[in-house]
């Protein structure tokens, strides 16, 4: 019995130590270690209690509980598996961090990248029809944040027609819907608020979808010069990233 005693608080002090060293890589209060994936590396961490972060405190997201992460572990952990653990390397991302109801300055999102601090962020409530899409959706914008020279937004604004122009920011605009909404050159609404959520739209659906999304794309040559777009800058990173 003794032995087992000493082992559980072993056991509780190094579950203690790596979330309190974790705390000193990231910044985010309240979170435990949930699991390391062995395939690629990743570290999936959760917030029981939820937290409050940034520089003027606008990013909150509540506390999930087991029930959260039974529904929606499995399909996070299979979408990042796409992923091996050389190419995460390279887009900066090393720990993942579940939670629900995520917010930025007020704002409801399915997820949140930071390259500075190797950090995903993702929304276990997030809308269930789009969630596996949001997943890559986010990583895209890690893939943009850590090679913006592959992914320049002046030149894939010139694929576009000439009289179309993006928002300012994607806040600054109501184009917001996730459907499957083909207008020339664009695959959904929210494509088009602006060149980095219309890059990270394609990309999600071409991930999630590729075969129905290809032959939609393949009748529109603007989509077609997107697609490439993107596919050539990806092979710049990795050439085992694909879609399939």
């Amino acid at each position: 019995m003794r032995y087992i005693i000493l082992i559980f608080i072993l056991f509780f002090n190094f579950s203690y130590v790596n979330a309190d060293a974790i705390y000193n890589l990231i910044k985010i209060p309240n979170l435990e270690v949930h699991k390391v994936d062995d395939v690629n590396g990743i570290k999936y961490l959760v917030s029981k209690r939820g937290f409050v972060i940034g520089d003027t405190n606008n990013i909150k997201c509540n506390g999930i509980n087991n029930s959260d992460l039974d529904r929606e572990f499995n399909t996070i952990q299979n979408n990042l598996r796409d992923y091996n653990s050389n190419f995460l390397r390279k887009i900066n991302l090393k720990f993942v961090v579940l939670c629900k109801n995520l917010e930025i300055s007020g704002i409801n999102t399915g997820g949140i990248p930071d390259n500075k601090f190797r950090t995903l962020i993702l929304d276990l409530t997030f809308n269930r029809k789009y969630f596996e899409r949001m997943i890559h959706h986010e990583i895209f914008h890690m893939i943009d944040n850590s090679f913006p020279e592959l992914f320049k937004k002046n030149k894939w604004s010139k694929l576009n027609n000439k009289d179309f122009s993006y928002a300012s920011c994607s806040t600054c605009t109501d184009l917001l819907g996730l459907d499957l909404e083909i207008t020339k050159g664009f695959l959904t609404e929210y494509s088009m608020s602006t060149a980095e959520e219309d890059m990270a739209e394609i990309y999600s659906l071409l991930k999630t979808n590729f075969k129905e999304i290809d032959l939609l794309i393949k009748k529109d040559n603007i989509l077609t010069k997107k697609k490439n777009f993107l596919i050539n800058g990806l092979k710049e990173i990795d050439k085992s990233l694909f879609f399939e």
